[in-house]
């Protein structure tokens, strides 16, 4: 059920008389317009949060307009695919029209009327709500002032002429062509159906012939030019067909469960191939290129992260016979290591339950990856604490269904362990699996394995409560996003930089509301880390983001429990109790 707050209720005429009697007044008296004000035709404007000054983060607003009005038939939100694909289509459509109506009027942010920000990727997007009963818009407006004074006739223009038209033109099925709509609905529709198609072939990935993968430049993820770019072409023993619901038969490249190597020259595409699969966890919009390019919904990026903190993790597993005979089975630092936090970010992905794992090695930790008979001779076991990946990926793959994708240009240690080896050269792919192992015959390797019989114990932690608190004496908690790097929580920075599967700033903005949610309700029950991502999961599912705060703010977008536990686990207050050691690793995604 949706929860709502206001204070002043009247009619628009009545809105009218109110910024008249408070014209030229100072700036704090928009605050009594905190409320709901409804108009003909069954449109109503909520003032939810007014600005104390003109130069200060601007006011939040909703428009619901009634289904009368809005008319939009119930076929295209019949399900939670496509009610979340109109929703994030009507929240491009109304950020659009902002931006053609909003002018400034007067200092400060005088005039701002802003939609929320979107990105390549289809999200489930607090800026929008339909239901059967109506569609409602939430966004930003600045409202107009003269120094630091009310500017009551502007600000009478801007809500109720302004906004009223904006939402005419942004949230009536009638003002859209229809085709559009429903290209942007069936385009998810085929993706999610491509992702629940992975499970069943024993796949983790598919990549469309025909993709554009490449983007426009690192801060652009809109696709390169088709012109520029080469299309994705599938190699023969990897191509499969997949029927869609709305795009029919189509064929591409399938990488099936195990551990897949990818390989080539540098330059040659290899990253680029591996940043789709990451950002395939998402359905994106018609036109980026990415459309039909799906990864198994529980995928994972691994990197090391020389420097975060680490509470608590088992990284055992990789990590053993430290100097000073520090403990790993429930390892703290507040400095670590690359190998160190490359091995604590594998050992809290399976805590969360990912079932894939997405490296490259331009951003992993030599020491970690591979470790040669050379060193292995100049180095005895005895002296050297890292259990190199190379040792550990088939146990993850054969004990546990973990399967991992990684770039590996620079070594073939990896050939003897892989499923599969694909290379790419000039951007076309080809298998090389049967080369690969051939070579791994003819050359083979001298180096002893040190990944002993089995793979080892996973992470089993309880967060406890009191490390999470970002209050500050009396003050108001203080929780605020910079895009999707850092998350301010209270008095600590949560680092997100190496978090490379957020995408648009509104998921960490969310995530750092659900942090406290979490904290506030449920974390005294001494609950696992992976039972309150089954909660929030269920929480989100049920509620949306209106659950963390209703009505939510413009710009929240749902995220992955992934990333949420990726963000509790890099707060430098955490601090957590181990659970039962026993623990089976659990795919949550499937």
């Amino acid at each position: 059920m949706r929860r709502e707050w206001r204070t002043a209720e009247g009619s628009w005429e009545d809105l009218a008389r109110a910024l008249r009697r408070i014209d030229g007044r100072g700036y704090p008296a928009y605050k009594d317009l905190v409320g709901a004000w409804h108009g003909d035709a069954d449109r109503t404007l909520f003032l939810d949060h007014v600005q104390g000054d003109p130069f200060a983060a601007p006011s939040r607003v909703r428009f619901r307009m009634g289904q009368r009005r809005a008319g939009f038939p119930s076929e295209l939100y019949s399900n939670p695919v496509r009610a979340v694909a109109l929703r994030d289509y009507l929240a491009r459509a109304f950020a659009r029209v902002c931006d053609e109506f909003g002018s400034r009027r007067g200092s400060g942010k005088s005039g701002l009327i802003q939609g929320a920000l979107v990105g390549q990727a289809i999200l489930e997007r607090a800026a929008i709500v339909v239901d059967s009963g109506f569609v409602e818009a939430r966004f930003w407006i600045g409202l107009p002032a003269r120094g630091r004074r009310i500017s009551g006739v502007q600000a009478e223009q801007m809500l109720l002429d302004d906004i009223p038209r904006i939402a005419d033109l942004a949230l009536r099925y009638a003002c859209f062509e229809p085709d559009h709509i429903r290209r942007h609905i069936d385009t998810a529709e085929d993706a999610e159906h491509l992702r629940a198609e992975l499970d069943a072939q024993g796949w983790v990935a598919f990549v469309a012939d025909g993709a554009i993968l490449p983007r426009r430049s690192g801060i652009d993820e809109r696709p390169m030019p088709r012109s520029e770019a080469i299309a994705f072409s599938s190699p023969p023993s990897l191509r499969r067909e997949v029927d869609l619901p709305h795009a029919g038969r189509v064929t591409g490249m399938a990488i099936p469960t195990g551990v897949t190597v990818i390989v080539g020259g540098g330059f040659h595409g290899k990253s680029t191939l591996l940043q789709a699969l990451q950002h395939g966890v998402y359905n994106h919009v018609p036109g980026d290129g990415r459309e039909l390019v799906v990864t198994h919904a529980g995928a994972m990026k691994i990197r090391a992260e020389e420097g975060r903190s680490v509470a608590g993790v088992d990284i055992s597993p990789f990590i053993n016979n430290l100097p000073l005979e520090r403990p790993t089975t429930a390892f703290y630092t507040e400095n670590a290591s690359g190998s160190t936090s490359q091995a604590t970010n594998i050992m809290e992905a399976l805590e969360a339950g990912a079932d894939l794992l997405l490296l490259d090695e331009d951003t992993s930790a030599t020491n970690f990856m591979i470790r040669d008979h050379r060193m292995q001779e100049l180095i005895a076991k005895a002296r050297e604490p890292i259990t190199p990946f190379v040792d550990k990926v088939r146990q993850l793959y054969e004990e546990l269904g973990v399967s991992t994708i990684l770039v590996m240009g620079g070594s073939g240690d990896y050939f003897d362990i892989a499923d599969r080896v694909i290379a790419l050269d000039n951007y076309c792919v080809e298998d090389v699996t049967l080369r690969a192992k051939a070579i791994a015959l003819k050359h083979r390797q001298e180096r002893a394995s040190e990944g002993g019989a089995r793979f080892g114990r996973l992470s089993a932690r309880i967060p406890v409560a009191a490390s999470l608190d970002p209050s500050h004496g009396r003050r108001a908690v203080k929780i605020r996003a910079h895009g999707t790097r850092s998350i301010q929580f209270g008095q600590d920075e949560i680092d997100l930089s190496s978090v490379e599967q957020l995408v648009e700033d509104g998921q960490a903005d969310a995530i750092g509301q659900a942090l406290n949610y979490v904290r506030t309700r449920w974390m005294r029950d001494e609950r696992t880390i992976a039972e309150l991502m089954d909660e929030l999961q269920n929480l989100m599912d049920r509620e949306g983001l209106d659950a963390f705060a209703c009505p939510a703010h413009p710009n929240w977008v749902r995220f992955r429990t992934l990333e949420w536990a990726a963000a509790l686990n890099r707060l430098r207050s955490l601090n957590t109790v181990s659970a039962d050691p026993r623990v089976v690793h659990r795919s949550r995604f499937r």
